[in-house]
């Protein structure tokens, strides 16, 4: 390998250079046991103890909030999308859904097909540049939970604050910024996030919640989509994605080297303000999509003065070796994820190639 790519794609994305280093040393036989860590039995003590330090160390990186449990499952956000409605929204409830954007209307979707629902609040008349405030939420008596997604993938929104929501229990899709920033998982009954943008590679869903609420799941529900069986069975009912977890518990260790949440978020706040100041200081050249006070610190979107431009400005930086700026294809336009592992480095390459684009094209 004579160069690593400069990755900024929205997910599958970037893992930290010293993981995968880590991870090939151990690939083919981990820690002397004759045997790659995928090739061992789920239910061995040596995968066990992988399984369990990696969710002692995620809540000990979220400061071991009592009463909370990791769950390890899989079929991504999308499948909680359903199976939250399925296991929490019981008869008489309605839960409540903010929408923010293409990931929060798809978890509406999901949750209509369940059962009643309501729009606590919306940005779509803004065209999904922004969060709305949330301040003073006002939630019906019969509401089972509020949901959020807490950043925007394809818009490159985020919240910079969550809601007291009192007894109702706040839920959020952290799929895209978990784990990029301090956070008091007090304030919510249950976090979610697909492993493929901060945690690692894709094939796991990690699911952190009270334990209260995953502890008694409705009987209808099918047995493998119940919140209580994956409870009651430490998230070993069926075979789990092994080597993705081994792998997610590479990236936590990871980040407590880089100083832990504090730490982290201090480099994406830097990396994140690299990019935007570039893109204000353009001229007009490049314009960012989302609001000042809603930008994402993940995932930077923006656009230029034509689509024909956009196109070749992706032309021209998939030759520099970036890969992953063109927009998503429903909004189109540029993005740049720049997720925890995406070096700093990467983004003072990308902001020097948009200098020199904007040098011959403006």
């Amino acid at each position: 390998m004579s160069k690593r790519a400069y990755n900024f794609n929205a997910g599958p994305a970037a893992v930290p250079l010293e993981v995968l280093g880590r991870a090939q040393a151990e690939f083919v036989d981990y820690q002397d046991n004759g045997m790659s860590i995928m090739e061992m039995s789920h239910r061995g003590a040596v995968y066990e103890g992988v399984h369990n330090e990696a969710q002692s160390r995620l809540l000990n990186l979220l400061g071991n909030p009592e009463g909370y449990k990791v769950l390890f499952l899989q079929g991504g956000a999308s499948t909680q999308f359903a199976m939250l409605p399925m296991n929490l929204l019981a008869e008489g409830q309605t839960a409540g859904y903010v929408k923010t954007g293409s990931w929060a209307n798809k978890a509406i979707s999901e949750a209509k097909l369940v059962g009643d629902t309501f729009i606590a609040a919306s940005s779509e008349d803004n065209q999904y540049k922004s969060v709305p405030n949330l301040a003073n939420l006002q939630l019906p008596e019969n509401a089972a939970y509020l949901h959020l997604t807490s950043n925007e993938t394809i818009e490159g929104t985020q919240f910079q604050e969550f809601p007291d929501t009192g007894n109702v229990p706040l839920i959020a899709d952290m799929s895209s910024d978990i784990l990029s920033r301090q956070l008091d998982v007090k304030n919510f009954g249950m976090i979610y996030a697909g492993a493929q943008k901060n945690l690692g590679p894709s094939g796991v869903t990690v699911v952190i919640a009270r334990e209260e609420l995953i502890q008694n799941s409705p009987k209808h529900i099918p047995t493998v989509f119940r919140y209580d069986t994956h409870t009651k069975n430490n998230s070993l009912y069926n075979t789990p994605p092994s080597f993705s977890i081994y792998m997610v518990n590479q990236v936590l260790k990871w980040i407590e080297e880089q100083g832990s949440l504090a730490g982290i978020e201090a480099k994406n706040r830097e990396k994140a303000q690299l990019l935007y100041n570039a893109i204000d200081n353009s001229g007009g050249f490049f314009r960012g999509f989302a609001d000042t006070d809603s930008r994402s610190n993940m995932n930077v979107t923006f656009r230029m003065a034509s689509e024909d431009l956009e196109k070749q400005f992706v032309k021209a930086s998939e030759q520099e070796g970036f890969v992953g700026l063109k927009g998503h294809r429903s909004v189109g336009g540029l993005r740049a994820s720049i997720y925890n592992a995406v070096p700093y480095e990467h983004i003072k390459a990308l902001v020097d190639f948009m200098g020199e684009f904007q040098r011959k094209n403006g």
